[in-house]
């Protein structure tokens, strides 16, 4: 869950950013006490804690430290997990060796204790969750100077606390049932209570349940008491507190019932060990479905951090070894067989292939790679095989920072969750203010059991968690979703906001266009092949490095066509460019270059074709026309679906771009946009941006959108784009495309409709059911609420909210032009 405001941007170098892993939060409560104690430490400027993935991120400067905050979580009863990891570390060869290794090592987020082994060259390092990873400790140690490697790590605490949960519940559940079943048994069938009371009598029979229930607290059950009652001292009570009151009151009631009868008036003197008992047990048992549903929330984590492989086979000289992923350096040559994952990012150094990179980016085809061409790691190789040369490893491969984004936008603090955080504060203390006022008014009114089952009803049934956890786990449901469909959400609060967004603009080139110029037309005059034309004239641009060349050079390849030999190049700026080929004189450009050549037919041709946003070149051979080539940027194949997709969502589409209006209007025209800024200078697309009003998403590439991206209510950059454009977004489209921004803003609305639904019900269950629970339907002839009943409810609720939260990954991962939010 989230709680608290959203974090404040760094506006200083020196503000610094922790992430912690506290452990034994339970609920929204515990969340709160978190906050509150972290931003009560002097230098911090802000602090988040998640409740579904179990962290805390706290930006703080001078004179806080992270030693000082892990001090602080640890005395607010929420002490930071810790783990011990090994390092082997080559290159040591005396005392000051280790002394300085063991000084990098303690100088890295989380380190708590580092002790370097000159004997064995190894280094043994405790960390805190949520610090520095095994490869960023291995890597500061190569930095100094240390060739540097892990030999393993800890296993993540999650498998193990759910394997102690399940285990307790079972446990418990044993225990409990003998007990169950002699109480509810009787009422439900009373010869059974009858021929109990009569082969054991009812002494015996208490005593038994006693021990038996005695045991469930002592044993499954000492989590509660461990955690709540602790946090019930320090005047800090949360979930565990409400449960280990509930449940010690039922137990103690029952215990002097059995132990102690003259203490209760007769009619008192009965007990209530099966409601102890099943209440531990149900409870347990939600925490067991709810650790369960949690790991299915973060699956889309799991999915990207299984996309990177163990180890790689790199090129040494000893020839192709294979070798842990982590101890792989920038520079590595690296074999990858066919149907391998690529192991680290770089370039293709030999060999040619196809590689799936769908599982990145959402492209469903493999893209063809040679020599020269960018590798990700985590991607598919097919069936050639490769040599690449890593260019980033480690924390800085796309992967690394891909799985970052999605951790810190499932971290994240919407703004929704403000109201939830002012409730749940004060939450646990006003039950247990109810409690009491509900035991007080059935002991004026009633009889002392009346007063303990209401009472205990009363605490079992509140439950902060279904609250703290109705926003955050949609929030990790949603956007892993959005990562498996290559959108990736930068910033939490663009979740929010991209719910709320009523019109898209887009820059063109690169966005809604492909980026560079394609021959998109070739018209022969009477007498010539076409064929025949686009040799020649790609003869001539083999020699110009013009943008548009490009386009016909790569036309010509594309048709398989053997490039003439050209002398006597030249080139004339604006115009176009000639060349000898084959013994004739050929020119090629616009009108300008070909000034007194009869151009016929082909001027009006070029015309049309200039309506239509393309830049039209005539090609003359020996002073005679001989045709008429046409290039432009073309539209993205999908680029026109997603405006449609955005129609039907409500949301207008515009056009900022700095091409001429000519060919804007031309894109425009093509895919069905309307309004249309062209012309507009890199500095002025923010004043447009601002002209459309508020609400406005932008979607651009290139380094020039940078500005406009992060005016926007919410920028959104196309993944294939420059690393500033991604960096300044708040969305970024893995894919190059557009298409991506429907499907963005799909993820967003459906999250939040999720969130108002987890939240509804979170507050609703509380509201209707804690009246309920203290007895006020009683008067009316309405039944009071078992504790036992209650428990069941208690531990329902948060799982009914994960569950409703994981619907969420049904998203569909290809949206149609009738797609609804």
């Amino acid at each position: 869950m989230n709680a608290g405001a959203p974090l404040p941007q760094a506006t200083s170098p020196a503000l610094l950013t922790a992430r912690f892993s506290p452990e034994g939060m339970t609920c929204a409560s515990c969340v709160a006490r978190v906050e509150r104690a972290l931003r009560a430490v002097p230098g911090v400027a802000g602090a988040r804690v998640n409740l579904a993935d179990e962290t805390a991120e706290v930006r703080f400067a001078a004179p806080a430290t992270r030693a000082a905050l892990a001090d602080v979580l640890a005395g607010a009863g929420y002490p930071v997990r810790e783990t011990t990891v090994m390092l082997a570390v080559e290159g040591m060869t005396c005392a000051a060796c280790t002394g300085r290794v063991e000084r990098v090592l303690a100088a890295q987020p989380g380190v708590t204790r580092a002790a370097a082994n000159l004997a064995t060259r190894r280094a043994e390092v405790t960390v805190q969750q949520g610090g520095a990873s095994v490869a960023e400790l291995a890597a500061a140690v190569t930095r100094a100077g240390y060739a540097a490697a892990p030999l393993g790590a800890a296993p993540d605490h999650r498998a193990e606390d759910l394997a102690a949960l399940t285990r307790d519940a079972w446990l418990a559940a044993g225990l409990t049932l003998p007990v169950f079943l002699a109480e509810m048994g009787g009422h439900l069938y009373p010869p059974f209570h009858h021929w109990l009371l009569g082969l054991l009598g009812q002494g015996p029979l208490w005593v038994a349940q006693f021990l038996l229930i005695s045991a469930v607290l002592a044993l499954p059950g000492r989590r509660f008491f461990a955690k709540g009652l602790p946090a019930l001292w320090r005047l800090a009570p949360d979930m565990n507190s409400l449960v280990a009151l509930g449940t010690l009151a039922a137990w103690a009631y029952s215990t002097i019932a059995t132990f102690a009868p003259a203490l209760l008036p007769p009619e008192a003197r009965v007990v209530y060990f099966e409601a102890a008992g099943v209440i531990v047990a149900l409870i347990l048992l939600g925490r067991v479905l709810e650790a369960r549903a949690r790991g299915r929330a973060g699956a889309a984590i799991a999915g990207l951090i299984r996309l990177q492989p163990r180890t790689a086979r790199v090129e040494g000289p000893d020839g192709i070894t294979e070798q842990p992923i982590d101890s792989l350096t920038i520079g590595a040559r690296i074999h990858i067989r066919p149907g391998e994952r690529v192991a680290v990012d770089g370039l293709v150094l030999a060999g040619e292939s196809a590689v799936d990179e769908s599982l990145l980016t959402g492209e469903s085809l493999p893209v063809a790679k040679a020599p020269g061409d960018a590798l990700t790691g985590g991607t598919v190789n097919g069936t050639g095989a490769l040599v690449m040369q890593a260019t980033r490893v480690g924390a800085d491969t796309a992967l690394a920072r891909i799985i970052r984004m999605v951790e810190q936008a499932q971290g994240a603090k919407l703004p929704v969750q403000a109201l939830v955080d002012r409730i749940t504060l004060w939450f646990v203390p006003v039950v247990l203010v109810v409690a009491l006022l509900t035991v007080a008014v059935w002991l004026v009114f009633g009889t002392m059991a009346q007063a303990l089952v209401a009472g205990v009803a009363v605490l079992i049934i509140a439950c902060p968690c279904a609250m703290g956890l109705a926003t955050p786990v949609s929030i990790m449901v949603g956007t892993g979703r959005a990562a498996e469909l290559g959108v990736l959400f930068r910033r939490g609060d663009a979740l929010q906001m991209l719910a709320g967004v009523r019109q898209v603009a887009f820059d063109k080139t690169g966005t809604l266009t492909e980026g560079r110029p394609v021959l998109t037309d070739l018209l022969a005059a009477p007498g010539w092949e076409r064929a025949e034309l686009l040799r020649l004239a790609a003869g001539v641009e083999a020699g110009s490095e013009h943008p548009l060349a490009g386009a016909i050079l790569r036309a010509a390849s594309e048709h398989g066509l053997a490039l003439p030999g050209a002398a006597g190049f030249a080139a004339r700026p604006g115009q176009g460019a000639s060349a000898m080929i084959e013994g004739r004189r050929l020119t090629i450009g616009n009108a300008a270059m070909l000034a007194g050549v009869d151009l016929g037919d082909l001027a009006a041709e070029a015309d049309r074709l200039h309506g239509l946003g393309r830049s039209a070149l005539f090609l003359a051979v020996d002073g005679q026309a001989a045709g008429l080539l046409a290039v432009a940027d073309r539209a993205k194949p999908t680029a026109r679906a997603a405006i449609t997709a955005l129609a039907a969502m409500g949301l207008p589409a515009a056009m900022i771009t700095g091409d001429a209006p000519g060919v804007a209007r031309a894109i425009g025209a093509e895919l069905g946009i309307t309004r249309i800024s062209a012309g507009v200078l890199p500095g002025a697309k923010v004043d447009a941006i601002r002209a459309l009003g508020p609400g406005t998403a932008f979607v651009g590439d290139g380094i020039n959108d940078a500005p406009a991206l992060a005016a926007a209510d919410v920028g959104i950059a196309i993944g294939t784009g420059t690393d500033v454009a991604i960096e300044s977004a708040d969305v970024v489209l893995m894919a190059g495309d557009p298409a991506g921004v429907a499907t963005a803003i799909t993820v967003s609305r459906r999250t939040m409709a999720n969130i108002r639904q987890n939240l509804l019900w979170a507050f609703g269950y509380n509201a209707a059911l804690i009246p309920v629970a203290a007895g006020v339907l009683v008067p009316f002839g309405g039944p009071q609420l078992s504790p036992m009943l209650a428990a069941g409810a208690m531990a329902l609720s948060s799982v009914f909210v994960l569950t409703n939260a994981l619907r969420l990954r049904r998203i569909p991962a290809h949206l149609t032009e009738k797609s609804q939010p």
